[in-house]
């Protein structure tokens, strides 16, 4: 399993995956920090970005943070 850094910057104007370096990255979502919808739009467009499965993406630690840990295969 491979584990990728995540900055989200919740309350963008777009949705927008940006690779800042080798694993590591920033994602802008339009999903305010309430009731886990950031995660889940997270989840979602990692998904999308990386052509797999959300069920394959789990958040390893930062679930309440601006900083996560993703892992993915």
């Amino acid at each position: 399993m491979t584990k990728i850094s995540v900055k989200v910057i919740p309350r963008a104007s777009k949705n927008e995956v940006e690779c800042t370096s080798a694993l590591t990255y920033t994602v802008r979502l339009t999903a305010p920090p309430v009731d886990d919808k950031a995660n889940a739009l997270l989840i979602k467009l990692l998904a999308k970005h990386f052509g797999i499965a959300p069920s394959l993406l789990r958040v390893v630690s930062g679930e309440k943070s601006k900083k996560k840990v993703i892992e993915m295969p």
